[in-house]
C-alpha cells in the first residue's frame, strides 16, 4: 500500500498461458439471472512477499502438458474461488523461458511486473519492460519470451468464462516463420 509519505519506486520491484479449466461465469449477485442464494464468498487480501509471491497463493505448473513451453510458473491470485467475471494470474518466465505459442477466443490484458521480456502478438514483437501493458485480441497468435538473464513476470487478466488454448495453425506458423522479426523471437518446444 502506498501511503502519503511513500513514493512509488520501480527499483523496489525485483528485476525478472493458460491451462486452468474453462469455467462457467456466474451471474453478478443480485442480477435477474443470479440464483437467490448466491454466495460471493468473503473479501480477502493477499500480501505481497519477495521474490514475487503472495501469501495464500501456491505456485503452480504453467500447464499439465510439458511441451511447447519452458521455465514458466503460474500463480492464480483471483480465480475459480472468487465471484468475479475475470481471473488475475501472475506468470513468471525464468531466463530463457517462454510460454506456449497459442491463440484463443478470449482476450488477454497483460502487464509486465518484473524484469523484461518480449511479447509476440500477431505479426509484431515488442519489448516489455516494467509496467508496460499489452492487449491481446481474440484469436491472435501470441507468446511471451524471456530473452534476458533475470526473471520476467507479468500479470495476465482473462475472462473467468473462457475457451481452452488452441495451437496456431500450420498457415499461421508459416506466416510467423516467414516474418524475420517474429521468426527470431518465437520459441517452439
Amino acid at each position: 500500500m502506498i501511503c502519503e509519505n511513500d513514493e512509488f519506486n520501480p527499483d523496489d520491484f525485483v528485476s525478472a498461458c493458460d491451462d486452468e479449466p474453462a469455467l462457467v461465469r456466474q451471474p453478478a449477485p443480485g442480477s435477474a439471472a443470479a440464483p437467490a442464494a448466491t454466495d460471493p464468498g468473503p473479501s480477502r487480501f493477499l500480501t505481497f512477499q519477495r521474490p514475487f509471491a503472495w501469501d495464500q497463493v501456491e505456485k503452480q505448473p504453467y500447464k499439465a502438458d510439458g511441451t511447447g513451453f519452458a521455465g514458466v510458473d503460474r500463480q492464480v491470485l483471483f480465480g475459480p474461488a472468487d465471484a468475479t467475471a475475470f481471473h488475475v494470474r501472475y506468470f513468471e518466465l525464468a531466463p530463457g523461458g517462454y510460454s506456449s505459442l497459442e491463440k484463443h477466443q478470449h482476450a488477454h490484458a497483460v502487464i509486465c511486473a518484473r524484469g523484461r521480456g518480449l511479447a509476440v502478438v500477431g505479426n509484431e514483437v515488442r519489448p516489455m519492460n516494467l509496467m508496460d501493458a499489452v492487449y491481446v485480441s481474440p484469436m491472435t497468435p501470441h507468446q511471451f519470451v524471456n530473452d534476458s538473464d533475470e526473471p520476467f513476470g507479468f500479470f495476465c487478466i482473462v475472462d473467468a468464462d473462457r475457451d481452452r488454448p488452441q495451437p496456431v495453425s500450420v498457415e499461421e506458423l508459416a506466416t510467423l516463420k516467414a516474418n524475420s522479426v517474429t521468426a527470431q523471437a518465437i520459441r517452439l518446444g
